[in-house]
């Protein structure tokens, strides 16, 4: 349908085409460049170039970095610039290493940081064990009929839109000595608990703090796995008569187990690089109970009087290798899942 603009007497113009003059305009502009590009590289190649814009971002931000870290961690000294710093070969790697028993970190030449490795690891244990069941538990609440259960799913979320430093401190206002659960405590008669000054205490919060920080993101992906499952299975499952805890095991689990195990990968990617809450809360104390590996890394390279950014560097290395064989975890896993769902 053609529509004349008043006006404009003796010439009717289209108001469709009025509206893709500007658009015909642009294209025609770019033809001649994009032409000789396709000309330059061909058809293969354009995306390649549509690509490169990315690719040097992500080189100027990500690679190059991960390349002067390595080159940090052969080097020694406490310069800042190359030109300060001696090669040091794998001296650093071998300072982490050298350990007479690695279960026991005292006897390791840097305690500190296998006593953060340790932490870490029984952070990762632990917090990504109550992660995944919480959320689970969460997302089959919340997958039930029930009265405001969009509101309910929104105040589980909510934590994850705080900043970590917000999650923080709102938990240290409320855990310290004169905090707000002290002051409850006293009301009803108990006496005043240093939440964050012992050492079993503080690794509990650091892992509490943790969990309520994420689970509504958790919970978000694995509810999203359980409304995909039809409903059909369930009814023909209440025609049999089968029992809540069996239809759990035999229908709801495997057909969540894509999302759950997703779930527990990304956990586990995250768990690893814990830092910012629990640093915030605790700031690795008391003494190095909950000093994780970030930290030291953080304190290594940039806290101490004398930084030792070589160490620092191959901590973060070693560190990153473990995160690599992670994300390659998650990798093969969603793979899998595609083919799949392919087949």
């Amino acid at each position: 349908m053609s529509t004349t603009i008043p006006g404009m007497r003796g010439q009717a113009f289209s108001l469709s085409s009025v509206l893709v003059l500007p658009f015909r305009i642009l294209m025609g502009l770019l033809n001649a460049p994009m032409s000789a590009v396709q000309r330059r590289f061909g058809i293969g190649g354009v995306g390649a170039v549509f690509l490169a814009p990315n690719m040097l971002i992500f080189s100027i931000f990500v690679l190059i970095p991960v390349a002067i870290n390595a080159a940090y961690s052969l080097t020694g000294g406490t310069a800042i610039f190359f030109d300060g710093r001696y090669f040091a070969g794998l001296d650093q790697y071998r300072t982490l290493l050298s350990c007479n028993d690695y279960t026991t970190p005292s006897t390791c030449l840097q305690d500190a940081f296998w006593q953060s490795v340790h932490n870490t690891a029984f952070f990762v244990i632990v917090q990504v064990t109550v992660l995944v069941l919480a959320s689970l538990g969460t997302a089959l609440v919340l997958n039930r009929e029930m009265r405001a259960r969009g509101f309910w799913r929104s105040v589980f979320f909510f934590p994850v839109l705080l900043s970590p430093v917000v999650v923080g401190l709102i938990w240290k206002w409320i855990l310290q000595r004169d905090g707000l659960l002290n002051a409850l405590l006293l009301n009803f008669g108990f006496e005043r608990t240093l939440w964050l000054a012992e050492r079993n205490w503080a690794m509990f919060w650091a892992v509490f703090v943790s969990v309520w920080a994420h689970l509504g993101f958790y919970a978000l992906i694995l509810l999203a796995g359980l409304q995909a499952i039809p409903r059909d299975l369930y009814e023909a499952a209440m025609m049999d008569g089968t029992g809540r805890l069996r239809t759990f095991w035999r229908i709801t689990l495997p057909l969540l187990w894509p999302n759950l195990l997703v779930v527990i990968i990304l956990a586990l990617i995250r768990a690893v690089q814990v830092f910012d809450e629990a640093f915030v809360l605790t700031g690795g104390g008391p003494g190095t109970s909950t000093m994780f590996m970030t930290q030291y890394i953080y304190e290594t390279g940039f806290a101490h009087v004398l930084r030792n950014l070589g160490l620092a560097s191959a901590a973060s290395i070693l560190m990153g290798v473990v995160l690599v064989g992670l994300t390659a975890l998650q990798l093969v896993v969603s793979n899998r899942r595609a083919r799949k769902e392919a087949a």
